[in-house]
């Protein structure tokens, strides 16, 4: 099979008559993980259905290698429609066959979900982890994952970077989870202004090549400006006896015109103006845990969520409450905000508390109210925006929302735009204590980018809880994490400081099944010789090798050119940038080819 698994060609697509898309060229490689990254609202999870083949674009082609099958775990996965989990993940993606029963039975067993269990009721993270078990099981040439962490914890998601990388095929992953992404990714796909630009590169590489591509155009805006004010400045002063001629510049200077909208164009984006402003100040002492105790009766006896917790939470910390799921982090904080009674213990809190509350499954939101009922929920056109009227139109914009979308009910928003909306209302209070539970699930990118900037610049006191590595680092001036057992541990700083003293958090290997639950594969006949699989790929490596040699050598002998970088500095940071990829290539290559061989020498022995 070739290394390209999947190719789109100057592929195009309308709707509402504006091209979303214009000559779009990509491809899926296999070995490769590929992020697709861009704006809100850039068409990335349109452009991953038109890969899927669930959307069909007005022009340009879509080709796949020759037999190579293909899983799709949508952003929001309709899991119905299904006696049970087991037939749930059997079934086939379009025309590929579906997952052997052991080995979807196995990862859903994985995942922590009962093949037995009906798909009906599960929460988000259960479908989540369905579907990624359903599209594993399958082991697919390509695997396209829409918002794969979206509703995961911590230990879920490490467990499906581990299986990412242990991948073989072609992956594409749209995701805010910049972690995630810069622990999964070997590449990225950049979707700008209906176009798409590669980096050779994971995502920890995408910031840095960004801001070098923007600032070049940023360069080339200005040039042109110079150069069309220059043209505007003859043409005013053109002879009307040499009109015939002044045409030719005429047409040109509209040309220009017209290049100058399309780059600004390019050179600007929506993001959200997430603010929020802080009431009177609370007191010193916001909140003080006491020898805090709270379980719950289960049928095997009573279950411990928090024990013996004792803490304080001053004015201006920014608290980040971690853990797996099923641990208790939106008791502990109801039992903070007593919202529910501890136990054991006691809970004090300070004075002159201003309490803005999101909570994880955004109830405060009505499905039947539309997004301006919403924000204005006492009627007319105006938001109280912290004490302080603002037409409702210029505060829905700020969080992303068009004019048109105010007379939308909110049960037909996505789920980034009803968090969104959940965070509009909540940040127009005026509020000293902002309680974020999973603020960041759905949100784009430069959302969160947003969020995060006017967290850390919040002057009051934040609680949130998030499984979003990345941000909680950004955010974060300590973390309670729940370590087992209803014990949690305080650690300051963000994440990274919690993983390094506790180790963070693992997925324990999956239980063994009993025969009875499982249909296992026929005993396989003892290998004499490599798989047709390994042929193949040994093969493969030893046809690269000496192209990569090749190349390797040609770039080597361009670079040691002193005069290069002087004569393009430019060309001599993208022969840099490819020699590092080849040299990396080379050696996952080589390391490859020593498995097989190692492999070929067991069997031998």
């Amino acid at each position: 099979m070739s290394r390209v698994l999947a190719q789109l060609k100057d592929v195009r697509l309308s709707l509402g008559g504006a091209p979303l898309f214009e000559g779009v060229d990509m491809a899926l490689i296999k070995g490769e993980r590929a992020t697709l990254v861009g704006d809100n609202g850039a068409g990335k999870s349109t452009l991953i259905r038109i890969l899927a083949r669930e959307v069909e674009p007005d022009r340009g082609e879509r080709t796949f290698a020759n037999g190579a099958t293909l899983a799709y775990v949508a952003q929001e996965p309709d899991i119905g429609g299904h006696a049970t989990l087991r037939d749930y993940a059997t079934a086939p993606f379009g025309d590929a066959p579906g997952a052997p029963a052991y080995a979807a039975e196995a990862l859903l067993d994985a995942w922590g979900l009962d093949p037995d269990r009906a798909p009906q009721g599960l929460s988000g993270g259960e479908t989540r982890r369905a579907a990624l078990a359903r599209a594993f099981a399958a082991d697919p040439d390509i695997l396209l994952l829409d918002e794969p962490t979206n509703h995961l914890d911590i230990p879920a998601i490490e467990d499906l970077e581990a299986r990412l990388r242990a991948f073989a095929g072609a992956a594409l992953i749209v995701s805010h989870d910049r972690r995630f992404l810069e622990r999964a990714s070997t590449a990225c796909h950049w979707l700008r202004n209906g176009r798409v630009q590669r980096l050779d590169r994971g995502f920890s590489a995408f910031d840095d090549w960004a801001a070098g591509i923007e600032a070049s155009e940023q360069k080339a805006f200005a040039r042109l400006e110079t150069h069309l004010a220059a043209e505007e400045h003859w043409l005013r002063r053109g002879v009307t006896a040499r009109r015939s001629r002044n045409e030719g510049r005429r047409r040109k200077l509209e040309a220009m015109r017209t290049e100058r909208r399309q780059q600004k164009t390019q050179l600007t984006h929506a993001s959200a103006a997430i603010a929020a402003g802080k009431g009177a100040d609370s007191g010193r002492l916001v909140l003080e845990a006491r020898h805090v105790s709270k379980a719950f009766d289960c049928p095997d006896g009573p279950r411990p969520i928090v024990v013996d917790l004792s803490l304080k939470i001053m004015r201006g910390d920014r608290v980040g409450i971690v853990g797996p799921n099923g641990a208790g982090k939106t008791t502990l904080l109801d039992l903070l905000l007593q919202r529910q009674t501890p136990d054991a213990g006691a809970i004090r809190t300070g004075a002159n508390l201003e309490i803005a509350y999101v909570d994880q499954m955004r109830a405060a939101l009505d499905p039947r109210a539309t997004v301006q009922e919403t924000l204005c929920p006492l009627g007319g056109d105006q938001v109280m925006v912290r004490g302080r009227p603002r037409h409702v139109a210029a505060y829905a914009k700020d969080f992303l929302f068009t004019t048109a979308q105010l007379r939308q009910p909110t049960a037909a928003l996505s789920g980034g735009e009803r968090n969104r909306l959940a965070l509009a209302a909540a940040l127009a209070q005026t509020a000293n204590v902002l309680v974020l539970d999973e603020p960041t699930n759905d949100l784009d990118m430069d959302t969160l980018d947003s969020l995060e900037e006017m967290l850390a610049g919040y002057d009051g006191t934040v609680l949130i809880v998030s499984h979003d590595r990345a941000f909680l680092d950004g955010v974060t001036t300590q973390i309670i994490g729940a370590t087992g057992g209803g014990r949690w541990a305080e650690t300051p700083g963000g994440y990274a400081d919690f993983e390094r003293e506790h180790g963070g958090y693992r997925t324990p290997p999956p239980p063994a099944r009993e025969a009875a639950r499982a249909s296992p594969p026929p005993p396989a006949r003892p290998q004499r010789k490599l798989s047709y699989k390994d042929e193949r790929a040994l093969a493969e490596i030893e046809a690269r090798l000496p192209q990569l040699e090749t190349a390797i050598a040609a770039l080597e002998a361009q670079l040691a050119d002193a005069a290069f970088f002087a004569r393009d500095p430019d060309g001599f940071a993208r022969a840099i940038a490819r020699l590092d990829a080849l040299r990396a290539e080379k050696e996952a290559a080589e390391t490859a080819w020593l498995d097989i061989e190692e492999r070929r020498a067991a069997l031998g022995a």
